[in-house]
């Protein structure tokens, strides 16, 4: 063994899901790659997030969590960890910590200050964006925040061939990622529709297949105007690079409205029952980028992630959306050099 290998520190650093929680931990963990010597980053996510972070240059190996976490564990204890970087904080990440008896430090995750903000309206949560508390979690290992934001690559073999995209999209297009977890973080198929005649610009759709029939029906209103839907027929992956090829992103709270952020896009982000103030916005993503949010509700945010339906029945904090302004706000963002 040389004297390199033997002075090697290896980190294990968890965050088994999802996608844009994932992607938010690229700063920690590129900082711990280039900022502590002869670290050697080993990363634990759940398998079907595996595309967001197995491009990833600074990580050295990546462990995949297939459900079982006796034959997780039993794999991870032979890599002998020297740390355990925690950026997921449950029931699982906490067993894993407490079998592998190796020295651990774990995110904070506020959850009685986002309760109390759900709860009572009282907000004591701290005005700071979850990359720097991430950031906080390296503090003992001296590794500060380079400022160079998020970090998102695509494998070269799930990059789109030369000619996928339509003929009418070539001179330039607007993603829009119409999917969510929750309804009550979604504009209604209406709206977006709306925003799409309003905007009189190709627009690429995407989403998952639980938006594809929204995504059909979007593109049958459309009027005549350019828009494809790619919603059930992409990977992750293929979906980030028309993510970074895009002039424009419309994104609600979501993962690739993360990925977008760190491709440095012009971002148009919508906010309904969730709200920027729990951390989680765009991270130093273009100047121009702008978050669009019902302001003043007094049952806002009704939950730290979302709901089936609104509970007041009202859903005014995606309803009450001034779509004339986004549309136009997207159209002058498009034409923008």
């Amino acid at each position: 063994m040389d004297q390199n290998e033997d002075r090697t520190a290896r980190f294990l650093i968890i965050r088994l899901s999802s996608i844009g929680d994932i992607v938010l931990t690229t700063p920690a963990i590129r900082g711990l790659r280039e900022q502590v010597d002869h670290a050697r980053i080993h990363f634990l996510v759940k398998e079907k997030f595996l595309p967001v972070v197995k491009a990833n240059p600074y990580i050295d190996k990546i462990h995949v969590f297939r459900g079982s976490l006796k034959q997780t564990i039993r794999e991870l204890k032979k890599e002998k960890f020297d740390y355990i970087i925690d950026l997921h904080r449950n029931l699982r990440s906490f067993v894993i910590k407490n079998r592998l008896q190796t020295i651990a430090f774990s995110f904070r995750k506020l959850n009685f200050r986002k309760w109390l903000l759900v709860r009572w309206k009282i907000n004591r949560m701290p005005d700071i964006h979850i990359v720097d508390r991430y950031m906080e979690t390296l503090r003992l290992f001296d590794v500060k925040n380079d400022r160079r934001g998020l970090d998102y690559f695509i494998p070269p073999e799930e990059e789109p061939p030369a000619g996928t995209l339509p003929e009418s999209f070539r001179m330039g297009y607007v993603l829009f990622s119409i999917g969510g977890m929750h309804a009550t973080k979604k504009l209604t198929p209406e709206q977006i529709e709306t925003i799409v005649r309003k905007m009189n610009l190709p627009v690429v759709l995407a989403g998952g297949q639980a938006e594809k029939n929204d995504g059909d029906r979007i593109v049958l209103h459309s009027d005549g105007i350019p828009v494809w839907n790619t919603c059930g027929l992409l990977s992750i992956n293929q979906s980030a690079a028309l993510v970074r090829d895009a002039r424009v992103v419309i994104t609600h709270d979501t993962g690739l409205m993360h990925i977008a952020a760190a491709f440095n896009k012009k971002i148009i982000s919508v906010w309904g029952n969730t709200i920027p103030g729990f951390g989680m916005y765009p991270y130093l993503p273009h100047p121009d980028s702008r978050m669009f949010e019902v302001k003043g509700l007094n049952c806002r945010p009704c939950a730290k992630i979302g709901y089936k339906r609104c509970p007041r029945k009202h859903f005014n904090c995606m309803l009450r959306q001034d779509l004339d302004e986004l549309a136009g706000y997207c159209e002058r963002l498009f034409y923008k050099s």
